[in-house]
């Protein structure tokens, strides 16, 4: 396929996706008016809030940093045939281990891989339990979320807890923080290490033997495995390269978020970015391309949040705007992902 055949192949959900974001914005802006609030003025203060200055727009780059990385965990499974919402866990253990590494190596590349291999660690046993006994993914993997937010939580208040702050952890020193992009921002390095994490996971999901065999697997397993292709191999790898990503996803959100370089107590600055995830990757086609951009839209929603409030509109009603807009947005990459599953299924 050449290169021109390939970007064809993107217009169609690229439109689908441009549409799909009007008529969220459409949707939100009726159910606005029926409460009663102006939406004209609530989504201008939104895009100012996203895009309004340099500030602004750093500040949603770096909403969007963690929940690109884990929105690859999710599409990398889905490519391979697999429902993994494990990422939630790497997260944790890859903020964790970044903290600790870099109390020993006080070097950013330390931090980040360490959060890298042992984010892949953590999804060993999902992998296991799939491939060796048959476990659904998304049993093991709610499970294993669970054990890894309290496993990790003891280990942020005991072995790496703060002496002089109750309720952070011990801060990444300073020689291994990530630098930042932009001054009184919180937009890090980190940033380019997701974007070039997704081009990386590009080019091996569809210029490698590797990318290959787990589109392979996931389209049609006994296909494949009758080209050759062992599947079970495929889903191992599949969920150890979602690993890594989610790993490294906690791992630049403690190394690069000012000014505490650290995690909060109750993991509240490394909650939840597994789960969002899940909406990038659909919004983004569960493509690593178009999860860049789909991660800028969730962040770009999550920091003018904050602004449209100003407006008058109370938070609760920001949520909703906020998630029409995604679910109208994520509705055709969810449509394509069931038809996947179904497709596996009759097989």
């Amino acid at each position: 396929m050449s290169f021109s055949d390939e970007l064809r192949g993107y217009w169609k959900p690229l439109t689908e996706s441009v549409l799909a974001i009007l008529i969220g914005a459409l949707v939100g802006a009726i159910v606005l008016w029926l409460s009663g609030y102006d939406a004209i003025t609530a989504y201008k203060a939104l895009l100012e809030g996203s895009f309004g200055s340099v500030g602004n727009f750093a500040e949603t780059l770096s909403k969007s940093t963690p929940i690109m990385l884990t929105a690859i965990t999710f599409a990398i499974g889905s490519r391979t045939g697999l429902f993994n919402i494990g990422a939630e866990g790497s997260v944790y253990f890859g903020a964790i281990t970044a903290i600790g590494v870099t109390q020993i190596f006080q070097n950013p590349l330390a931090g980040l891989l360490g959060g890298l291999l042992v984010g892949a660690l953590w999804m060993l046993p999902a992998a296991a339990l799939k491939v060796y006994r048959g476990v659904h993914e998304v049993i093991s993997t709610i499970m294993l979320n669970w054990i890894a937010f309290y496993l990790a939580g003891w280990m942020a208040l005991s072995v790496l807890a703060n002496p002089d702050n109750p309720n952070s952890t011990l801060s990444i020193p300073p020689g291994a923080r990530l630098p930042l992009l932009v001054q009184n921002s919180t937009l890090s390095l980190g940033f380019i290490v997701a974007v070039l994490t997704a081009i990386v996971v590009y080019i091996i999901m569809w210029h490698t033997r590797l990318g290959y065999e787990l589109r392979a697997s996931g389209q049609n397993p006994r296909a494949a495995e009758y080209g050759g292709i062992n599947p079970k191999t495929a889903m191992i790898w599949s969920f150890l390269i979602g690993g890594m990503t989610a790993g490294l996803a906690g791992a630049v959100q403690v190394m690069g978020i000012p000014p505490n370089y650290s995690i909060s107590q109750g993991l509240a600055n490394v909650y939840g970015y597994g789960f969002d995830g899940i909406g990038v990757s659909l919004v983004g086609r569960d493509h690593p391309l178009g999860i860049i951009f789909a991660g800028i839209l969730f962040g770009a929603l999550n920091a003018g949040a904050t602004q449209m409030q100003q407006t008058g509109v109370p938070l609760e009603m920001v949520k909703v705007i906020e998630g029409i807009i995604i679910v109208a947005v994520a509705v055709p990459g969810l449509l394509d992902l069931f038809a996947r599953l179904f497709r596996r299924g009759s097989q």
